[in-house]
């Protein structure tokens, strides 16, 4: 048995858990989000708790069932207290501002960098004296923050010599030693 997927998921108090067909929704006061589950995989809402099982130990049916019980326990946990990530851009002259949803990023390149955010997405940026710039995003998807920090840190990846890009607030960054350091 899986052991992710045989553990129950509480429901906090205020979210309420809709089933129909393959089709599982979650409301909460953090907003609602829906994921469709494979039919070979049931699902159970009974007593205050979810309880996921599969019909055989199948590789593909072990496989789902940890995955979906994982799924809709970011699901729940999202609506009910949100995700919440910061990251921080560590260089010489990097700047970051926010106009409603909208990015704009300073990343020493010869443009701004301007990035769209969909409306499921909250954006706070921080900008003070002698520290680092910061981003703050938070969301009930965790998915699609996940996403969403990917992205933002493919405009500038850190680098192991000066430590220089964009990175998670209290990220561990291996540095490397320059040609100096070999003689």
């Amino acid at each position: 048995m899986s052991r992710i997927g045989k553990l129950p998921i509480e429901v906090p108090a205020g979210v309420s858990i809709n089933q129909k067909n393959n089709l599982i929704t979650v409301k909460g006061p953090k907003g609602e989000l829906s994921q469709e589950i494979n039919p070979a995989i049931t699902v159970e809402v009974k007593d205050g708790q979810i309880h996921v099982s599969r019909p055989d130990d199948e590789r593909q049916n072990r496989a789902f069932h940890g995955l979906y019980r994982a799924l809709i326990n970011n699901m729940v946990v999202g609506v009910s207290e949100g995700y919440k990530k910061e990251m921080e851009l560590v260089g010489v002259g990097y700047r970051v501002s926010n106009t409603k949803n909208v990015l704009e990023f300073a990343l020493g390149y010869t443009h701004n960098i301007y990035m769209q955010l969909p409306p499921e997405v909250s954006v706070e940026t921080k900008s003070e004296r002698n520290k680092n710039p910061l981003v703050i995003l938070e969301s009930a998807d965790k998915q699609l923050i996940g996403q969403i920090c990917a992205k933002i840190r493919s405009f500038r990846k850190v680098e192991p010599y000066k430590g220089k890009g964009i990175r998670f607030v209290g990220e561990e960054v291996r540095r490397k030693s320059g040609k100096s350091a070999g003689k």
